[in-house]
């Protein structure tokens, strides 16, 4: 496979009720980059990549009974969508803000040594973007919660 072709070795899957609106407002609001979109013989979106540094996601519509958007079941969300940035994660939640995220959690430095926020899109996925401002070691985590860390099982 060439450079690229490379694709991370996890990805998600993402069901909006208007998959073409929700490719423009990812674009906007976090800064997803749309690879391609498959559409059939009416226009319809049947499939469609964005990626972001190299990971990716999978943008669709409802295709399935199960298969819904949170705004589709009550807000419910089964999976959240966790983004590492490289830089400026303030700047990030800025532009999220802007486009229209709810941000339900404003960034904030973890025991962890990441910086993250937490946001809903317009149809309620939740996403949380962090970024690494400094590498810790389990023993911290311990020291700074009192929780146990576990490193293998």
């Amino acid at each position: 496979m060439s450079e690229s072709n490379h694709r991370a070795t996890f990805g998600s899957a993402v069901a909006y009720k208007d998959p073409k609106a929700a490719l423009g407002w990812l674009e906007n609001a976090f800064g997803f980059k749309t690879t391609f979109v498959i559409t059939d013989e009416n226009g319809n979106m049947v499939h469609s990549e964005m990626s972001f540094d190299d990971g990716y996601i999978m943008i669709g519509d409802e295709w399935a009974e199960n298969i819904k958007a949170p705004s589709s079941v009550g807000g419910a969300n089964t999976q959240t969508i966790h983004v590492q940035l490289k830089e400026d994660i303030d700047a990030h939640c800025e532009r999220a803000r802007a486009a229209g995220a709810t941000i339900l959690q404003e960034p904030k430095d973890e025991f962890y040594g990441d910086r993250t926020y937490r946001a809903l899109d317009p149809q309620g996925h939740m996403w949380t973007f962090g970024q690494t401002l400094r590498v810790t070691t389990p023993e911290e985590w311990e020291a700074a919660t009192g929780l146990k860390t576990q490193t293998s099982l």
